[in-house]
């Protein structure tokens, strides 16, 4: 990512954008991170994601807006155990005024294999009135910076996933 980016943002802050370690209390009885604490660690992503672009608590605090999620879909890729480190990335993926859709990957530290992906769609909310509401210019700005440096790069293939029935398969 450019240095020109007026949110401050480099390439290594949105490739190493979150770390977390795997939590005694988050191995299920399978002996690997349960499916829930995937969405915590990719929930804390989108915490750091939100806070690059500037919408930090302090200013949700402030002005009353945040980011809801609608939707997302996971790719459980590679299994991940007890106090294995995880770096997660993100990639903008599009946005308009109102909804921001990004890919937040998540991988072993040390041996670099995707564990998981998470596909999101958000959506720009006052909360006052529990509307939807157009993203302050500022934001918008840093978000077309953010995707335009990251044109060149190569689509994700787990964008736009989603769950096919396979062939055979019963209703």
């Amino acid at each position: 990512m450019s240095a020109g980016i007026s949110a401050g943002i480099s390439a290594g802050d949105m490739a190493q954008l979150h770390r977390a370690a795997v939590q005694k209390e988050w191995v299920d009885y399978n002996g690997h991170l349960n499916v829930a604490y995937y969405v915590l660690i990719f929930d804390g992503a989108t915490d750091a994601f939100m806070d690059a672009i500037g919408l930090t608590a302090e200013r949700r605090d402030r002005d009353g807006n945040t980011l809801f999620t609608v939707e997302g879909h996971i790719t459980y890729q590679r299994e991940v155990h007890l106090g294995d480190e995880l770096v997660c990335s993100v990639r903008l993926l599009g946005f308009d005024k109102k909804r921001i859709r990004f890919l937040t990957t998540m991988r072993h530290a040390k041996e670099n294999y995707v564990a998981a992906t998470m596909e999101w769609l958000h959506l720009h909310v006052d909360l006052k009135a529990r509307k939807v509401t157009e993203m302050p210019s500022d934001i918008l700005q840093t978000l077309g910076e953010i995707l335009e440096s990251q044109a060149g790069e190569a689509w994700p293939e787990e964008a736009g996933k989603s769950i096919e029935r396979p062939e055979g398969m019963a209703l």
